[in-house]
């Protein structure tokens, strides 16, 4: 039975949605603007111009001139600052200079920083920007077969959690933290995923138990240094690029300090439903076993990450539902969540 109160709840979320779509197309000019209008911070030909190919937590711009192209990225309002931009540009040099994981380099601006900042009329304050070197490569799709390259990413992974705890940190180190409190406390970083469209009181009931489940396992799963440390917190389809040469990790934009299985979880983010999960998780495990130990005990614990992404990514959805994506997921996220929260409960509850 449809009630009164479930019809409203539908009209304020797709007026909602309507009225961020308007406001995101408006935000979306003034930052063209301030894309193009910034391309002279750099050395970059005269004839180059900023073309928009993401939009996301931030704004992604393909840059081409004469014989020229880059990766230009506007970082979204109030979310990093400058010295946790820097850390960011810091830890993923030091991946590639190492040896270790093969990931964009940037470019330093004519004044000799890396990071730029602009802004135009129309924005309420300064945006800070980078400039990345383009790199060639198709993003994975969910509708192939991904074994292989979740193995390979599992490599990629123990390879960044080895270098992570090896790693010198430059002081002062700042950085976003994924934890219980950031995921579920009284400032989440992405929000309340209470407040993610179509939340209505039977999801909010199944959810309410898997947050529940999910902190309590976690809080006894600890976090020693050998399970906890920095990850890059996005490893999923849309931040690897593949090409002759493998697989190659990019957009280091959310790593930050969490738990090293996050990065599982992270690399299925919006296909958890896919009939492909128990192979993929099964390959990624094989291949970070082969650069560094997992214990089965940790495995049997990869469902629990997969939970405390998921309700991470509903929050994210219902404070970024103004772009694109969000707006795309919106209609069913909840439900499948709820879905996938019951599966879960009935195996870890």
């Amino acid at each position: 039975m449809v009630t009164g109160h479930s019809t409203t709840g539908k009209q304020d979320t797709e007026k909602k949605m309507t009225d961020s779509e308007k406001s995101m197309g408006v935000l979306l000019g003034h930052l063209e603007n301030l894309a193009n209008q910034s391309l002279s911070l750099w050395e970059v030909p005269d004839d180059a111009s900023a073309r928009l190919i993401n939009v996301s937590e931030n704004a992604t711009y393909l840059v081409e001139g004469s014989h020229w192209k880059s990766i230009l990225r506007i970082h979204r309002e109030n979310y990093h600052s400058h010295r946790a931009i820097e850390c960011e540009l810091e830890w993923s040099k030091a991946l590639t200079s190492e040896g270790r994981v093969i990931t964009p380099d940037f470019y330093t601006g004519r004044n000799g920083d890396p990071i730029q900042s602009g802004v135009v009329e129309g924005l309420p304050s300064p945006r800070y920007m980078v400039m990345f070197h383009f790199v060639e490569g198709q993003q994975p799709d969910e509708g192939q077969d991904l074994v292989r390259p979740f193995e390979e990413l599992g490599q990629i992974a123990a390879i960044t959690h080895l270098h992570s705890i090896q790693w010198h940190r430059p002081e002062p180190f700042e950085r976003l933290v994924w934890n219980l409190d950031t995921v579920f406390g009284a400032r989440p970083t992405w929000g309340n995923w209470r407040d993610g469209p179509n939340v209505t009181p039977e999801i909010r009931k199944v959810l309410e138990q898997v947050e529940n489940t999910v902190t309590a396992r976690l809080t006894d799963f600890g976090a020693a240094p050998g399970r906890y440390g920095l990850i890059h917190a996005d490893m999923r389809l849309a931040n690897l690029l593949i090409d002759g040469t493998g697989t190659r990790l990019i957009d280091f934009d959310d790593c930050g300090l969490g738990w090293y299985l996050y990065d599982f979880a992270a690399s299925i983010s919006f296909m958890e439903d896919s009939a492909q999960v128990p192979a993929l998780k099964e390959s990624w495990v094989r291949g970070y076993r082969r650069i560094r130990a997992l214990p089965e005990e940790d495995v049997r614990e990869i469902d629990t990450f997969i939970m405390l992404r998921r309700l991470a990514l509903l929050a994210w959805i219902g404070s970024h539902i103004e772009a694109p994506e969000p707006r795309e997921l919106a209609p069913h996220f909840a439900r499948v969540s709820a879905e996938l929260g019951s599966a879960y409960l009935a195996g870890h509850g």
